[in-house]
């Protein structure tokens, strides 16, 4: 095995790689805190591999929380949407796999594609601290977004327009709840990459950026959706 033990060293201080996983999104990770899966499981448990060192999951139920928890020191390693927002604080891998971003609203609504969401009154409900919360902030226009711990909860809750998210666990949603459809076309491309603090070693950085290319090169990051249930998830192409 090549001699990455500073890499180690760097990467995770305390002699164990702590990993913060999002359960909050299906497609990158399910289970309980105790025992989690998934493919940013499996990815944190390969990096634990390659640089010898045991993993510890450190689990939340938002993408936000798992961000604070990379920058405040009490993870090691993350698994985040590349977001201009999180650029400063995050030195991001290439991304491993590619999700969509979906709009749902009710059955009555005239609302046909994502530009016709974009309108003055329109609301927006999101999961705060989300990709899809930060790209909306980013982008809209018009519409107004309603943040709350789960988009859905705050489109039903509150009566919203629109609810946003992941294209999984939106359709599933629509599903089983009549009256309620998927805008088919996605409003974002979501390109979900590991990251790590932008203070590491540039060793260190290149050495996760190279694994991560290596895994999805090799069929490892395929392998584990499909072991995960998760065969509309798709692979990220290589990164330049």
């Amino acid at each position: 095995m090549e001699d990455l033990s500073t890499v180690a060293e760097d990467l995770a201080p305390t002699g164990t790689l702590r990993a913060a996983i999002n359960l909050g999104n299906p497609v990158l990770a399910h289970g309980s805190p105790g025992e989690p899966g998934g493919v940013t499981v499996d990815l944190a448990r390969e990096v634990a591999v390659r640089l010898d060192v045991p993993v510890e999951f450190v689990c939340f139920d938002a993408a936000r929380k798992s961000f604070e928890a990379l920058v405040s020191g009490a993870a090691d390693l993350g698994f985040l949407a590349i977001e201009p927002a999180r650029a400063a604080q995050v030195a991001f891998t290439g991304p491993y796999v590619v999700i969509e971003g979906v709009f749902v609203v009710p059955d009555s609504s005239p609302f046909t594609s994502p530009a016709d969401v974009d309108r003055a009154g329109v609301r927006i409900g999101v999961k705060q601290g989300s990709a899809y919360d930060l790209f909306l902030t980013r982008t809209l226009q018009h519409a107004t977004v309603v943040r709350g711990e789960d988009g859905v909860v705050a489109f039903e809750e509150q009566g919203l327009e629109v609810a946003a998210g992941i294209r999984q666990p939106m359709t599933a949603y629509a599903a089983a709840h009549p009256g309620t459809r998927v805008i088919t076309e996605r409003f974002m491309q979501i390109q979900q990459a590991v990251g790590t603090t932008p203070d590491r070693r540039p060793e260190t950085v290149e050495f996760l950026r190279a694994l991560v290319e290596e895994l999805k090169a090799n069929g490892f990051v395929a392998g584990s959706l499909r072991r995960a249930n998760q065969p509309d998830a798709t692979v990220a192409p290589p990164s330049a």
